[in-house]
């Protein structure tokens, strides 16, 4: 399966500007989450696996995942792609970088 580019912060925060429908998920822990967060799904790193059901319906879209700093996000990207996610995409730099720009 071919890895498909990341995404940084700049091209996600143009494409939330311009209204698109993006299929966020968040994979830091709920407390977190509740701190700050860019929308989508909260999905914790550990409860993925056990989740996949409700991301099912995503398998041949872009999902973009981010976390803290892009470290527990491109666990998940691998994951995902081990299960036939085709176009996982890390937000890089994470919620950090993001909070900068």
């Amino acid at each position: 399966m071919e890895d498909i580019e990341d995404i940084k912060v700049d091209e996600l925060r143009r494409r939330q500007e311009a209204m698109e429908t993006l299929n966020i998920i968040d994979v830091r822990e709920v407390w977190e989450h509740q701190e700050y967060n860019i929308g989508g799904l909260n999905i914790p790193l550990g409860t993925v696996p056990t989740r996949l059901g409700e991301l099912e319906s995503m398998k041949e879209q872009e999902i973009i995942v981010y976390c803290r700093t892009g470290n527990r996000s491109g666990k998940v990207k691998k994951f995902l792609q081990q299960q036939g996610f085709s176009k996982v995409r890390n937000l890089l730099g994470g919620i950090e970088e993001y909070q900068e720009v």
